[in-house]
């Protein structure tokens, strides 16, 4: 016979309790009830939950009409709309259903930053809790007003900067203190994080630097000059920069960090080895011109860029004895004098650079003329 079908006018069947909520860890006892008008008997009945026929030792009959199924220590949803707990007729038919809803009610939201783009708008992030996951749907509401005063008011714009992220874009006020926090709800609660106190001109930040540029300095085999420019923002919003470099040799994953490079626009990388190629990346921590005490926010690095160092023309070895001895002198001065300059001269300092280029070049063309005099009959 056809599966039996569901009449407009009547329910089959009534399940209860319908749709209810329950914590992980749980146990429900679900009864479902035939309609008089259906002529189907408790022994007619069977159940099953997200498509799959539970077994008949958990059923019992508590009427002529009436099939319960008992379930011990409830897993958690597999999906945020409920599992499907359906009671059928013995051909297949099926009479109602109910949604089970379980979970865990949420954490409180951590981990709220936020920054703003231009000053107007401001985009906050956070973290779901320790273990995130409550098998339920959640509604996670972003909260701010200004200190002391004024409304709460509600971020509209979610997902913006990710799943756990909202953007407010415009109608903030500047030198006023906001505060901050998030609500996060489900069927079986709500937890509210800890209130974030900043002010807007406290978490600026930019696009990263543009137009980064790589070069060789000259024939200097151990150095390399980065260019850039400062991103357009900062005029806008009356900002200065400090800047950050980041490089790394081509075959490698681990990266160097430049911190003292300051508010300048360039830097030479010394030290390098020669032939060698080397990414090299920028990024910007934009601090306000009207006092503000804050370490500011980096923004992202910018896309790597990549240049080489000269190889070396130096001849390796040779015939003559004094000629090795000369070489190893050489580059143990090299090595002495370079120390020196590092150590006085650490990262993007100009001191005594120009001096030390020319030194460098006069010495590698006076090292060739000895190599070339050497040669001669």
């Amino acid at each position: 016979s056809p599966p039996l079908s569901v009449s407009p006018a009547a329910d089959p069947a009534v399940i209860s309790p319908q749709d209810p909520t329950l914590l992980i860890g749980s146990s429900l006892v679900a009864t479902c009830t035939v309609s008089p008008d259906f002529p189907l008997k408790a022994e007619d009945l069977y159940w099953t939950l997200n498509g799959r026929r539970l077994p008949a030792a958990s059923y019992a009959a508590l009427g002529p009409s009436t099939l319960s199924v008992a379930l011990a220590r409830l897993n958690g949803s597999r999906q945020q709309s409920g599992d499907n707990l359906v009671c059928h007729s013995r051909d297949g038919g099926i009479l109602a259903g109910s949604c089970l809803y379980v979970g865990l009610p949420p954490e409180k939201p951590v981990n709220i930053t936020c920054w703003s783009k231009n000053m107007k708008d401001l985009t906050c992030k956070w973290a779901p809790g320790t273990e995130g996951e409550t098998f339920l749907h959640t509604n996670y509401t972003l909260k701010y007003k200004r200190r002391w005063y004024g409304q709460d008011n509600t971020c509209q714009e979610y997902h913006t900067a990710g799943t756990y992220s909202c953007h407010i874009p415009k109608d903030l006020a500047l030198f006023t203190p906001y505060e901050i926090w998030v609500e996060a709800s489900n069927r079986l609660g709500v937890a509210v994080s800890d209130v974030v106190m900043l002010d807007i001109l406290d978490v600026v930040t930019t696009d990263p630097p543009s137009d980064v540029h790589v070069s060789r300095v000259g024939d200097l085999e151990d150095q390399l000059s980065v260019r850039w420019s400062s991103p357009p923002a900062l005029k806008d919003f009356l900002f200065q920069a400090k800047y950050q470099i980041q490089y790394r040799v081509e075959d490698s994953a681990e990266w160097k960090v430049v911190d003292d490079v300051g508010n300048q626009t360039s830097c030479r990388l010394a030290g390098l080895r020669p032939g060698t190629v080397y990414f090299v990346q920028v990024r910007c921590n934009p601090f306000s011109i009207y006092g503000s005490k804050k370490a500011g926010i980096w923004s992202d690095w910018s896309n790597p860029t990549a240049a080489s160092t000269p190889r070396s023309e130096r001849v390796a070895g040779g015939c003559d004895p004094k000629g090795g001895e000369q070489n190893t002198t050489l580059r143990r001065e090299l090595k002495q004098f370079f120390g020196w300059v590092k150590k006085h001269a650490y990262g993007c300092s100009n001191l005594g650079i120009k001096l030390y280029d020319q030194w460098r070049v006069w010495l590698q063309k006076s090292h060739k003329t000895r190599n070339q005099v050497g040669k001669e009959p």
